[in-house]
């Protein structure tokens, strides 16, 4: 087992343990936002490569500040797009194969454009709790080639992504801070959270880094604090996959598939599969933009599991990603959706609300279901999920993905599945009339009426499936959805002017 593996557990202990806290997170001293602080370009550790679409793994040629001849000689053109791609913590000392992908990925999406990678191993190849002290001298440095950027090769900062992975989100945020002018976004990809979580602003990644700050929250699973990934939104959006905890391809099984295939060496990649998955998701939105992963704002990822959240409507729903809209407000927008487990990773969100009914009052936790999804486009069979409460005389809504296509949906069947052995010595059994579906992706509300003779349909716990069918069109619904589709692929949406089209008549 790696020194990796090792040092992500002594992070919890070394947290708790007072020999190790900080006096670089519980310093209130504000830096400086003037130059007064830059004495010597000289001073500067970190470094600054160049990279080439061609050979995106390279360190071929390195920017110093200070130096306008460095500029010349690897190419940088002052009047491209650049990104700046900013590691966490590594104890190899080594810089993580996730960075040649993303470099390649940023190429492929933006040919013409000027990749950077911050290279600050020698800072960050250390325990845990020294490497984030590192972080503020670190984000010093970049602040410095950014001003250095600025200033003596008039490179306008309007221009500048800086992209951050764990503890290299909160060098981006530190840097974004001290700079002159503010950068045009920092995207950060799960920010760390041990140290960060309650932390000053002005020491780890906030919105006021930058023009526009976006974060993808994949590791919070934990106490605060103890978490990997830092748990409180710290930008305009803040994205959480899957609830930010558990992400699918993530799993114990997928860990014995790894120590199947290549032994206990690569164990450390079980660790950092759902940490990294952030960095992954946003290669994904660079690589394929014809299958862009939609985000859905929710005050809790209970409610959104419940399919409460699927609304678009004044800026609700979001792009996950490199092209997600940038919708400046002054409180943060947790965002939930689901992925799937490679890429590409979008999946279709649905929410499934029925009403039962009883005449006898009955309440059961925890029931398996099985649904099937028959559209236009495609099929989804025997989808598997436990529905957290079935009782008498309410309506049950819960969420349902598929990673197919399904077009318009037609035809829909629930299979109430037994939930014990014995499940035949009683006769659990409730009467439903018809179901509602509302889809994400596209907002379409569209109601399916059981197929049955009469007007309930009997759904008989281990009995048969109950087959629901599309009814007859819903105009208005239709012109809800062709709306839906203009906003999130027309000039509306791209300019970030959605609640222009809410202003269209419904009528």
């Amino acid at each position: 087992m790696g020194k990796e593996v090792i040092c992500l557990f002594i992070i919890g202990i070394c947290i708790i343990k007072s020999s190790c806290e900080l006096d670089i997170i519980t310093d209130t001293s504000a830096p400086s936002n003037g130059t007064d602080w830059i004495v010597n370009y000289a001073d500067i550790k970190t470094k600054f490569s160049v990279r080439s679409a061609d050979e995106p793994e390279e360190d071929l040629c390195y920017l110093v500040p200070g130096m306008k001849d460095t500029a010349t000689h690897c190419g940088f053109n002052t009047t491209l797009p650049t990104f700046v791609i900013i590691h966490g913590w590594s104890l190899a000392g080594l810089l993580e194969s996730w960075i040649s992908k993303l470099v390649a990925a940023l190429f492929e999406r933006v040919p013409n454009a000027n990749v950077i990678v911050v290279d600050w191993l020698n800072r960050a190849q250390d325990h845990y709790h020294n490497s984030v002290a590192n972080t503020r001298m670190v984000g010093k440095d970049v602040a410095m080639f950014l001003n250095w950027l600025e200033v003596d090769l008039n490179y306008d900062l309007v221009n500048l992504h800086l992209l951050g992975y764990s503890l290299g989100a909160h060098v981006a945020g530190i840097a974004g801070n001290l700079t002159n002018n503010k950068v045009k976004r920092i995207t950060g990809m799960d920010p760390a959270g041990p140290h960060f979580e309650y932390a000053e602003h002005l020491y780890r990644l906030s919105p006021d880094d930058a023009k526009f700050v976006d974060v993808l929250h994949t590791y919070t699973r934990g106490s605060p604090d103890l978490s990997i990934g830092i748990q409180r939104p710290v930008g305009h959006v803040d994205i959480y996959p899957n609830g930010g905890t558990a992400q699918p391809g993530c799993s114990f099984q997928h860990t014995l598939h790894i120590i199947k295939d290549s032994g206990l060496h690569n164990l450390d990649q079980y660790l950092k599969c759902p940490h990294e998955r952030s960095v992954h998701l946003f290669i994904d939105s660079l690589l394929n933009t014809q299958q862009q992963s939609v985000a859905y704002r929710c005050n809790t990822n209970d409610a959104f599991n419940r399919g409460l959240c699927l609304s678009c409507r004044k800026n609700r729903c979001n792009y996950m990603g490199y092209d997600v809209n940038k919708i400046r407000t002054t409180k943060s927008s947790r965002m939930y959706l689901k992925t799937g487990a490679s890429m590409p990773f979008k999946v279709f969100h649905y929410q499934m609300k029925f009403h039962v009914f009883n005449q006898q009052y009955s309440s059961l936790n925890e029931q398996p279901v099985t649904v099937s999804l028959y559209g236009t486009h495609g099929e989804k069979e025997d989808i598997k999920l436990v529905l957290s409460n079935m009782t008498s005389n309410t309506t049950i809504s819960f969420l349902l993905t598929t990673d197919v296509n399904l077009g318009e949906l037609l035809r829909i069947k629930l299979q109430w599945d037994r939930d014990s052995y014995f499940y035949f010595l009683y006769s659990n059994k409730f009467l439903v009339r018809r179901m509602r579906v509302k889809a994400g992706e596209t907002q379409s509300k569209v109601i399916f009426k059981a197929t049955i003779d009469g007007e309930l349909a009997p759904l008989v716990q281990g009995g048969q499936p109950v087959t629901f069918t599309k009814s007859k069109g819903d105009q208005s619904s239709r012109r809800h959805e062709r709306r839906h589709r203009l906003k999130m692929h027309g000039s509306f949406f791209k300019h970030g002017l959605n609640d222009a089209i809410e202003g269209t008549s419904t009528s």
